[in-house]
């Protein structure tokens, strides 16, 4: 590095000298001299220089060369208030959520007031579960009266055709651990609005207006209904034709594991003229609506979106996350893409996780402002696809993936995933360039370079990885003393916790090597090394992911261009004066655009991730799971800050505040003093507990009972089990713990779906029989023996609106062939079959068959089979008992509570 008029070589020898003695050392200045010469730069791109030391050391080590050694503490606060004003800016982003108002009521235009008129409507319906008649008789009613009015208000310029869709079908699906589904006259009401003369294409905008048991679902999916219902109004009363149909499904058996569509597209006539959709959904409660699946491979469709949506929120990130199955959940999506072969765009509004499928899901919740940028964006990407040209040969348009993302909300950047392609490999080459002008010099002049390099590489990566296993056994040390989730309701206490452990791990391991590895190298050559070093490890990882054809590697890309391009233009200073203010400012500068979208990245991937680990089951440990997303965000966000450990005076200060602030955080945690759930009427984040009370019969070969129980089953929805419940309801303890029956399919058990693996913690509460005024039947009509050497068994059920049949095959037997999905039977994970039963109103006996291959005769049969009887609605899903241990729960729970009856039977 060039300080002054000196050359390099002349200054590093005087500094050197002043702590070496004697001619011995004379050969090792002449080498370091030498070596450490500085190349050719062009605008900073050349090697740095490593100098020794001065002597006369301060407070925490030796002092840095002139100009050289940032103040500890202004160092410390500055960075600090820097992620703190962009995280600032990532927030005053989500909270404007219309940017541009429209005149609400304008003609023409999206009126929030009209939709939250009709979101309430609902709503005050109260739960509506499929079969039930406030979901099949009385939304129905609803929906039909506000499209007739809608109708009567139309433009004659188009035509509105209403019909009302009851169908039956079986399909399997591979979502959670695979299991098949069967349906029957459940109910959807289409509404197709084209020109008078009729379309031959259309676009699919999709809804679902049923809700989970015991819940208004207010944002899933009363709100996307409301808004529909106003974007039909909006659209039949414009003076604009339109060139091709807008159908409308609100479908009334989602819930039910996509039912609803399933039967929609493949058994309604309008599906065949569908080639593009929207499906609006819900994974939170308001906020901003996020696209986070588009597809697949028809890149016209993200396109669409980019030049129509008036407040845009979309992410590949997101797409690509969802895809992978790290979240447990599916849309309706899934239907139209796999059963349909059609293309569409995926939304959900993902704030407030925390309230998602609860009591707490109320209209009231929703803004208003929510409303009307959901209702902004539907109506123009709908009236856009409706009118052009490229929905009539959609199919031409399939040409690989796009890369899409949006700015603050401001604007949606997209471009072909090949461009993407392109564009990571350019930045590849560049820092490959830029690295190689360093190690590709004459080996006088790099071998040191080259060595410390490598070092600071395993350095930074022992670092990292020390950070993470520091953080994960925090984690397991308070999952293992009772404690975990003690963050849920206060966030701030998991950063305190694990983020300021991560990066006091980080820190110390970078000191530790400061002061005792790279004892004879300066401020500045440091600095230079772990920034290249920084730059090289976001360069494998976009290189990796760019590999591996995720879109996702545009992150990455602009993790190395940014950086790269503020290198080379702050280098040529940074040699001249140091690591002083001026630098420090630019420094920042360049780094606002990466930062600024990491935290954005950020805040999204904790706003859907932290509600879903207080539902996540009891076999999969949050806290682990949060420390780990926590110490990756950290290694993230100190990348380019690690040079900043080399660059100032000392890191003692800053070491002790986190260690300091990270005891703390764990004393309060392990002391119990955060608790994890709220009943706070403004912020409510409760426990979630589900209570079945049900009566069990088992039957042997014979068809005699074999046993009888009754009880009240009661599964915790997070890992904590009923650790929390105990001392208010002390009868719930390990003493009642739920005991698997080996021999029975899913333990025993009647679950409502296959989620067993995710939730091995359940309690079982002796209670007395139930007794339904429509009890479940199920009966064997036939047993035949085919001319293939199988048994076809014949079954028939009847019961309500939502059953479970499991089977389990003995030793020697398989599971062929049966009436289900597309006749080859699914497993679920276990092993066993899970078929899931809903039906609407005035349903037929259920009748399907199996056909089970015998290889070996077995006395104690060939296949067990089970079914469950759910009752989710009337008078029938209550019990005094039931009721009375309900009231027992503190107001902090949700328990969600119905009767069952479960009847097992051996053939």
């Amino acid at each position: 590095m060039e300080w002054g008029s000196e050359s390099g070589a002349v200054r590093r020898y005087r500094i050197g000298g002043e702590r070496r003695d004697g001619p011995a050392a004379a050969p090792q200045l002449e080498r370091e001299a030498l070596a450490q010469e500085p190349p050719a730069d062009a605008c900073g791109g050349g090697g740095g220089a490593r100098t020794r030391k001065r002597s006369g050391e301060g407070s925490g080590g030796a002092s840095r060369g002139a100009g050289t050694g940032l103040s500890e503490a202004r160092a410390a606060l500055g960075l600090a208030l820097y992620l703190l004003a962009l995280r600032a800016l990532v927030q005053l982003s989500l909270q404007q959520l219309v940017v541009r108002r429209a005149a609400v009521g304008h003609r023409g235009e999206f009126d929030a007031r009209q939709a939250r008129d009709y979101l309430e409507h609902i709503t005050s319906i109260g739960p509506r579960t499929t079969g039930s008649p406030e979901n099949e008789i009385l939304t129905v009613r609803y929906l039909l009266e506000q499209i007739k009015l809608i109708e009567v208000q139309s433009n004659s310029l188009h035509r509105i055709s209403v019909d009302v869709q009851r169908p039956t079908g079986s399909f399997s699906i591979d979502f959670l651990g695979g299991f098949t589904s069967y349906y029957d006259n459940i109910t959807n009401v289409v509404v197709k609005l084209e020109p008078r003369d009729g379309a031959q294409h259309a676009v699919l905008a999709n809804c679902h207006f049923d809700s989970v048991a015991n819940s208004p679902g207010a944002s899933d999916d009363a709100v996307s209904c409301s808004v529909m219902l106003e974007v039909l109004r909006v659209l039949s009363t414009s003076s604009e034709a339109l060139h091709h149909a807008v159908i409308f499904l609100f479908n009334g058996a989602e819930e039910n594991v996509l039912q609803a569509s399933h039967g929609f597209i493949t058994q309604h006539p309008w599906a065949s003229l569908i080639r593009a959709f929207i499906n609006l959904e819900a994974a939170g409660v308001g906020g901003k609506e996020l696209v986070f699946q588009t597809g697949p491979e028809n890149p016209w469709l993200v396109q669409a979106y980019v030049s129509a949506a008036k407040h845009p929120f979309a992410s590949v990130v997101a797409q690509e996350v969802f895809q992978s199955g790290i979240i447990p959940s599916d849309t309706d999506f899934r239907i139209y893409r796999d059963f349909g072969n059609i293309p569409g765009i995926d939304l959900a509004f993902i704030e407030n996780g925390y309230i998602y499928h609860t009591k707490y899901d109320t209209a009231d919740r929703i803004l208003t402002d929510s409303i009307q940028r959901a209702g902004d964006n539907i109506l123009a990407v709908l009236k856009y696809l409706a009118t052009s040209d490229m929905l009539a040969s959609s199919s031409k348009y399939q040409h690989g993936n796009m890369v899409f993302f949006d700015v603050l909300g401001l604007f949606v950047i997209a471009y072909p995933s090949r461009v993407g392609l392109i564009i990571n490999y350019m930045v590849v080459m560049a820092v490959v360039l830029y690295l190689g002008k360093k190690l590709l010099q004459p080996q006088h002049k790099t071998a040191t370079y080259t060595k410390d390099f490598f070092c600071g590489l395993g350095i930074t990566l022992i670092s990292w990885f020390t950070s993470l296993v520091t953080v994960l056994i925090i984690a397991v040390f308070v999952s293992l003393i009772g404690q975990s989730l003690a963050w849920y309701n206060h966030f701030y206490v998991s950063v305190c916790l694990y983020g300021t452990a991560a990066v006091a791990k980080i820190i110390f391991i970078h000191t530790l090597a400061k002061r005792f590895h790279y004892v004879n190298a300066s401020d500045q050559y440091l600095g230079e090394v772990f920034f290249d070093v920084s730059l090289f490890v976001h360069c494998g990882f976009l290189t990796a992911l760019t590999y591996q054809g995720l879109c996702s590697a545009f992150i990455s890309a602009v993790w190395v261009a940014f950086p790269l391009l503020t290198k080379l233009c702050v280098h040529k200073d940074f040699k001249r004066h140091g690591a002083g203010g001026r630098f420090i400012a630019f420094y920042l500068l360049g780094m606002f655009i990466p930062y600024l979208y990491a935290l954005y990245l950020i805040w999204a991937v904790f706003e859907m991730f932290t509600p879903i680990l207080g539902r996540s089951g009891s076999e999969i440990p949050p806290d682990v799971v949060l420390a780990s997303i926590l110490a990756g965000c950290t290694m993230i966000l100190s990348s380019y800050f690690i040079n900043f450990i080399y660059l100032a005076k000392s890191t003692k200060r800053t070491m002790l505040t986190l260690t300091l602030v990270c005891a703390i955080a764990f004393l309060l945690v392990c002391s119990g003093t955060f608790f994890p759930y709220s009943s706070n009427p403004a912020s409510p984040k409760p426990k979630r507990v589900f209570l079945q009370h049900m009566t069990r019969t088992f039957h042997d070969l014979d068809g005699n009972v074999v046993k009888r129980d009754s009880g009240i089953w009661i599964n915790g929805f997070d890992y904590t089990g009923m650790s929390h419940i105990t001392p208010h309801i002390p009868e719930i303890n390990d003493t009642i713990r739920a005991h698997c029956e080996e021999n029975a399919p899913l333990c025993g058990f009647p679950w409502y779906l296959p989620v067993h693996f995710l939730i091995r913690k359940n309690w079982y509460l002796p209670a007395p029989e139930v007794s339904p005024k429509e009890p479940a039947h199920f009966r064997l009509v036939s047993k035949e023996q085919t001319p293939w050497d199988s048994v076809k068994l014949t079954f028939e059920a009847t019961g309500p609106s939502h059953m479970s049949f499991y089977v389990r095959t003995h030793k020697g037997s398989t599971l062929s062939q049966w009436s289900l999905g597309n006749g080859t039977p699914v497993t679920s994970k276990g092993g066993d079959y899970f078929v899931f039963y809903s039906h609407g109103l005035q349903a037929s006996a259920w009748q399907f068959w199996i056909e089970v291959q015998v290889s070996e005769e077995q006395p104690e049969g060939a296949v067990t089979v089970a079914i469950a009887a759910h009752y989710l609605s009337g008078e029938d899903k209550r019990s005094s008992q039931l009721d009375a241990l309900k009231e027992k729960f503190p107001d902090w729970t949700f328990p969600s509570a119905w009767v069952c009856t479960y009847h097992l039977f051996v053939f």
